[in-house]
């Protein structure tokens, strides 16, 4: 059972918070975990014997004559009770049992792909919310300088300088900023809605950290894609499938049961005992065995050629993904290190240029809303980077050595 710290009321959400949250509220985990209790409690059963039968009957009861539906005055009439076991050969059995073992193998395998699905989606839909509020924290400062900005404009209207039409530019940027911030704020509610999904109430606390980093290992995250975790589950797949087939070769070789009864005569007449057995006999296999063990062989080649083309597409998408992540890097240090320094300078110049009677306000709001966004561009981008550092870590890094 896991025990931790809850947030508490007033409390924040960090992303660690949040991936133990979704472990333990997630409904898809409580469903894994039912499913494997399933194939754990089927798996019991799966060798033994089945039940024992218990017969009972009466035999050589008369019809006609001065005895008809006597019970004991002819001496062949008997009441018989008796009790029969099935006995499936012993290839069957074991198949049986390799195949319940190999069904527990493929609920466990799939409780894990489904456990890194949840933490991936869950860490996907914490950084995506935490991006936005990022974002949207900026905008006080953007709506702090605007007001700055229509304060230089007043004073330089005032010094008789300018156009009146000046004064109405930084209400429409104020206006612009709105807008945007609308989107944004918008953008958040959904990253917010797809947290709860997999986190609860909790969602709605405000986020605590800084943007995850994971480090990203290229060469081990393709030497151990075989073991991707919706891969794994393709081995006990096809160890079930192999099971089948042989139980189903098993179906030719042949059952057997016995049966012990006791009848009971009339008391002037002894009582008997019977004991028998039967034998199957699969001499029809060419219509019966065959094509099943054919089947089942044919589920295996299926599961072994799914597994390949699954193999291939995760390859191509983990190429992809690293060279997104690759391409994200070179953009973040790019923003930060070229472009949002710029964009800062070329507002300093406007706005010196402006003050100086040098250019039009239009020229100082064009270089404003570059920078804004600049800045918005650079912290889209590094949630960008933390998405694809996610899928990358949860998909092919976090515990697959």
């Amino acid at each position: 059972m896991m025990l931790f710290a809850l947030p508490g009321h007033g409390a924040s959400l960090t992303l660690d918070d949040a991936l133990q949250l979704a472990e333990r509220n997630a409904p898809s985990l409580s469903a894994q975990t039912a499913k494997l209790d399933a194939a754990k409690s089927a798996a019991i059963p799966a060798g033994e014997l089945p039940d024992p039968k218990l017969a009972l009957g009466l035999q050589n009861v008369p019809i006609e004559g001065e005895d008809r539906w006597s019970v004991d005055q002819d001496f062949m009439t008997m009441q018989m009770v008796g009790v029969m076991q099935e006995m499936p050969n012993r290839d069957k059995r074991k198949a049986r049992i390799d195949t319940a073992q190999a069904s527990v193998e493929r609920a466990t395998a799939e409780a894990d792909a489904e456990r890194v699905k949840v933490r991936r989606e869950t860490a996907l839909a914490w950084i995506a919310a935490y991006t936005g509020e990022r974002k949207l924290a900026q905008f006080d400062g953007f709506f702090r300088e605007n007001r700055l900005l229509e304060d230089a404009v007043r004073a330089r209207l005032a010094g008789g300088r300018g156009q009146a039409q000046d004064a109405v530019e930084p209400r429409q940027e104020a206006a612009q900023l709105a807008e945007q911030q609308d989107e944004l704020a918008l953008q958040l509610a959904q990253a917010r809605a797809a947290l709860k999904r997999w986190i609860g109430p909790d969602a709605a606390l405000p986020l605590s950290g800084d943007f995850p980093r994971w480090p990203i290992d290229a060469s081990h995250y393709l030497h151990a894609l075989h073991r991707h975790p919706e891969l794994a589950t393709y081995g006990p797949m096809t160890r079930e499938a192999e099971a089948q087939v042989r139980e189903a070769e098993a179906e030719k070789k042949p059952d057997w049961s016995w049966e012990l009864d006791y009848q009971r005569r009339g008391r002037e007449f002894g009582d008997m005992m019977t004991v028998q057995f039967t034998f199957d006999l699969p001499v029809f296999a060419g219509t019966r065995q065959d094509p099943k063990i054919a089947a089942r062989r044919a589920q295996v080649s299926q599961l072994e050629a799914e597994r390949e083309a699954l193999l291939r597409e995760h390859a191509q998408q983990l190429e992809a993904d690293l060279a997104d992540y690759q391409r994200l890097d070179r953009a973040v240090n790019r923003s930060r290190s070229t472009q949002v320094p710029l964009a800062e300078e070329k507002v300093q110049l406007a706005l010196a240029d402006y003050r100086a009677g040098k250019t039009e306000l239009a020229a100082v709001i064009a270089a404003r809303r570059e920078l804004v966004l600049a800045r918005l561009k650079e912290t889209d981008l590094q949630g960008q980077q933390a998405l694809a550092a996610a899928r990358l870590y949860f998909t092919y890094g976090e515990g697959r050595q």
